[in-house]
């Protein structure tokens, strides 16, 4: 595929897919969407503010499906379902923070809200909570991927300076060992003489 192409396919499709693969768990998406905005394909803001609204609704989805279903879908993990009243009285406590920080909990993404939407925390409660766990997380994922094209770009650009820098030291170097080497070989000729 040629360059153009890709930069077309991530102009015309990139937010759609940013909002996909964060409704589905996006941060390696978001990742190279803000790695996109830093080379000029997306724009940052609209990176973060779609990667924001496909975390919402995916959480928003999950967290009704606990509501809904939770127990059903417990029932089917009982390894799960025998921690559930730890857990629980976890969500009880902590529900505010889990809320904002289930999102960056490994393995949590999609059982968080599923176990919020369990408890009794309320609907409304969650949508707020989640809507800034999901700004803080869509900023920072996104931001981590345009700083990530920030550094390789000023890593290849020293690597280029270097480069020349480090081709005229070996070309000196070279110049330094043939000058000796003549010196040298004149040394050796001029005694033998």
């Amino acid at each position: 595929m040629e360059p153009s192409h890709l930069q077309h396919l991530i102009e015309h499709y990139g937010y759609l897919a940013v909002l996909i693969g964060a409704v589905l768990e996006g941060e390696t998406v978001l990742i190279l969407a803000g790695f996109a905005a830093h080379r000029g394909y997306l724009d940052l803001g609209a990176v973060i503010a779609v990667g924001t609204i496909g975390g919402f609704l995916g959480d928003q989805f999950f967290f009704t499906l606990g509501r809904a279903r939770g127990r059903q879908l417990l029932a089917r993990f009982p390894k799960i379902e025998a921690q559930s009243g730890r857990v629980e009285q976890l969500v009880n406590r902590y529900h505010t923070w889990l809320i904002v920080s289930v999102r960056f909990l490994y393995g949590l993404r999609v059982a968080g809200p599923v176990l919020l939407g369990m408890s009794q925390v309320s609907h409304a409660r969650f949508a707020v909570f989640n809507l800034l766990g999901a700004m803080i997380w869509a900023s920072l994922i996104a931001g981590a991927g345009y700083v990530f094209g920030q550094t390789m770009e000023m890593i290849l650009s020293n690597a280029k300076r270097y480069e020349l820098a480090a081709a005229g030291v070996l070309l000196a170097a070279g110049i330094v060992i043939w000058l000796y080497r003549r010196a040298r070989m004149k040394k050796k000729t001029g005694l033998t003489q």
